[in-house]
Parts: C-alpha cells; structure tokens; sequence
C-alpha cells in the first residue's frame, strides 16, 4: 500500500477542515431560519420580548440576516415605556432599538431588492421617531438621519416634511421654511406639499402666505372640491377668530370664503361639509351686515343651508346614496 505524502496529507486535512466549515455554515444557516421563523410567528403575536430573544438568536447564527434587525430594533422599540423614561432598564431598551434599526438602515436603505429597501426606509424612520420626545429627545441626532433619508429619496416630500418638523421645533424656523420650499421643488404636483406648508405658516401666524399655498394646492387640483373647500375653511377661521382684524378684513375674507366655498359646491353640490360651512360664512357675513334685511336674508339663506346638510347627513347615516 502506498504512503501518502505530505502535500496530499496536507491536502485531506484542507478538504476536512473545509467540508467541517462548510457543515457549521450549514447548521448555523438552519439554526438562524428556525429562529427567525419563530420569532416573526411571535412578532406578529406582538409577544415582544419572545420575539426579541427569537431575532437575537437568528442574527447570532446568521449576522447577515439583514431583515431581522429592524424587526429586533423594533421589538424593543416596543416594549420601551415612555412611562418609565429615566428606569436604566427601560432606557436601555431604547438603546438597543436605535442600534439595530441603526444596522437595518446601514444594510438595507442602498439594497437593490425593493422590499429590502422599502424595510430600510422604514428603519431610517422609526430611527427619527426613537430620536423624538416621548422618546430620546435628542433631535441633533434625528437630523442627520432625516438628511440620509432625503439622500436616499430626495423625490419623497415626507423625508422633507420630517427634517422641516425637526428645525420647527428647535425653533430654526427659516430653516425649516427652506426645507418645505425644497419638498416643493422635490415634487410639485404633490398636494400634500402645499398642505404642509400652509400648516406651517398657519402655525407660524402668516396668513397671507397660509392662502397663497393652499391656492397653489387648489391649481393643481382644479377637479378637487375639497380643496377649495379647505380654503373656505381657513378664512371663516381667520375672520371669526381673530379680533385683531379691521371689520374690512373681516368682510373681505369671508367674501372670498364665501368664493371659494361656492366654487367647491358647483364642483359638488351635495357636499355636506362645504354646506355647513357656507352656512357659518353667511351667518358671519350677517353679523357684519348694517342692513337689517339683507341681514335676515343671509340668515335664512344659511338656515336653508344647515338644513340640507342635515338632511344629507341623516341620509348618509341611513345608508341612503
């Protein structure tokens, strides 16, 4: 019988060490599947702390089981108290939330799968929100991340929304004009951008600017009476809450509420929420009136109004198309 030699030793412990490796790969693979299956089953029966012990063990066998970091991150993320905010256990669990959403978004955010991608972005946002005030409260570290986000999707104007909100309430509020003029930019035809702007300035007390915006919203939705609608909405506001304003504005603001509302029922004439608040213009518009019977005359016009939104209104209770 013929001797091996030492090369083809060498090659038998080679094919050995490597045929072991190979077999622990295997076994590990199959040990994180089993527990990444038990850990979604206990995910989705929010028995959190199981699930977190579950995706624990999946990412020890497997460190490249990308998806179970944010669904670790998370599970922490929910057994996280606000209540208890200041316990080291509590806080804690935080900690360990941010950091695996933190290694979700790091592997995710870039992949090319659209599902790995979809979860990485949602990682970046429960991040911001674990940044927020019921929460960390630490917003200089929530901006960087919201930044990132805008990289990754700079045509997504929630990514601008969320950095927008963060200089808000650090009361950096040029910034945070800037970066809904940027969302604007980003996507032009999206309502939701002007919606958000006229929140903003609405909060900010411009109103000019609030109506300007939800104007540039209602252009771009010429067959939505809901956003004229909305407009309508905005000048009874202004004219019946703010006592600062001359009698003139008044009249001035609640004829063009009055336009707008107008404008919403010749799109839709059975649209109950614009009737009611054509009812409340002209109620207002008499209380400015000087003659009595143009006075009485709105009067009735508005109670013929608030009776047929109530009626469409007991009609759409009743089913009744």
């Amino acid at each position: 019988m013929r001797s091996l030699s030492g090369a083809s030793l060498a090659c038998v412990a080679m094919l050995t060490v490597g045929s072991l490796t190979a077999g622990c790969a295997k076994v590990g693979e199959i040990k994180a599947k089993k527990a990444f299956k038990a850990a979604n089953q206990a995910y989705q029966a929010q028995d959190y702390k199981k699930s977190a012990e579950s995706y624990e063990e999946a990412v020890a066998a497997d460190p490249n089981l990308d998806a179970a970091y944010f669904f670790l991150g998370n599970s922490y993320d929910n057994l996280y108290k606000p209540s208890k905010k200041g316990d080291p256990a509590n806080d804690q669990l935080m900690e360990k939330a941010v950091n695996n959403y933190q290694k979700a978004a790091e592997k995710l955010s870039a992949s090319a799968k659209p599902d790995d991608k979809k979860l990485g972005t949602l990682s970046l946002q429960y991040l911001v929100a674990a940044y927020g005030p019921d929460k960390l409260n630490d917003p200089a570290k929530a901006e960087p991340v919201v930044q990132r986000m805008i990289q990754l999707e700079p045509g997504e104007p929630s990514n601008y929304f969320a950095l927008a909100k963060i200089y808000e309430d650090a009361g950096a509020y040029e910034e945070a004009e800037k970066v809904l003029q940027q969302a604007k930019e980003a996507k032009p035809t999206d309502p939701a951008v002007y919606m958000t702007l006229a929140g903003y300035y609405n909060r900010q007390g411009h109103f000019e600017k609030t109506i300007e915006a939800l104007e540039e919203r209602a252009a771009k939705e010429p067959n939505n009476p809901e956003a004229f609608y909305t407009i309508a909405t905005y000048y009874w506001d202004e004219a019946y809450r703010d006592f600062k304003l001359k009698e003139s504005e008044k009249r001035e603001f609640v004829g063009k509420g009055v336009e707008a509302v107008d404008h919403a029922l010749q799109i839709k004439p059975d649209y109950m929420e614009a009737l009611v608040y054509k009812n409340l213009l002209l109620r207002l518009q008499a209380n400015l009136e000087k003659d009595p019977a143009k006075q009485q005359q709105l009067i009735k016009d508005a109670d013929k109004l608030r009776d047929k939104a109530q009626e469409l209104r007991k009609q759409k209770a009743a089913g009744v198309s």
